[in-house]
């Protein structure tokens, strides 16, 4: 069971960087002075069965014709299939908010959400900070615990990848019926603000 989870992971994790090559992702975000930063379950290396690919992009300043200049080059790729905006630049997430819909080679779909936020902002690194923290403190042991959770998780119901790294590495959770049973009593409500230690 451990070996297929494991292939599994790592075959959906090589069809990932596929798919950024593909789509020149660091390439078209320069083009219009921005810098592309990987987060997420790729970037921790635990993406397993839901594809989807998490980037947050940086610039001195947000600029509607930029962000839309490097959507335009998205949206013309021959593989995207949707693309949907919004604009947070008024919020304190100060961001433009992409999500791609990306069909692959065998035809499955791919959600790339690409997060364009003011260089200097409250969530300037933030994000990059947690996956750097995460991947500091995962064991072989406890990135099995993640990937089988969310390989058990049914298709279709909506967990944060954070949840589960919170009940794993913060609380002890090995398992998905445990993962189930924790989560009633501990709501996602302010989960953003979760690190990997001095939060349990």
């Amino acid at each position: 069971m451990n070996e297929h989870i494991l292939e599994t992971a790592l075959k959906n994790q090589r069809r990932a960087w596929d798919i950024i090559e593909d789509l020149n992702v660091a390439g078209v975000w320069h083009s219009v002075g921005a810098e592309a930063r990987l987060v997420g379950s790729l970037k921790t290396g635990l993406l397993m069965k839901h594809r989807d690919i998490d980037f947050h992009v940086y610039s001195p300043s947000l600029e509607i014709s930029e962000t839309f200049a490097a959507a335009k080059k998205f949206a013309e790729h021959k593989s995207v299939r949707g693309m949907l905006f919004k604009n947070g630049a008024d919020t304190e997430e100060a961001c433009f908010e992409w999500h791609l819909t990306y069909e692959d080679r065998l035809g499955e779909l791919w959600q790339i959400d690409m997060i364009h936020i003011l260089k200097g902002s409250r969530y300037d690194g933030y994000f990059e900070n947690v996956a750097e923290r995460i991947s500091a403190v995962l064991t072989d042991e406890t990135r099995m615990a993640v990937l089988e959770i969310k390989n058990d998780i049914p298709d279709g119901e909506g967990v944060m990848g954070v949840e589960i790294y919170r009940a794993v590495l913060s609380f002890g959770i090995r398992d998905y019926r445990s993962f189930v049973e924790w989560r009633r009593s501990n709501p996602a409500d302010n989960i953003v603000h979760w690190l990997p230690w001095g939060d349990a």
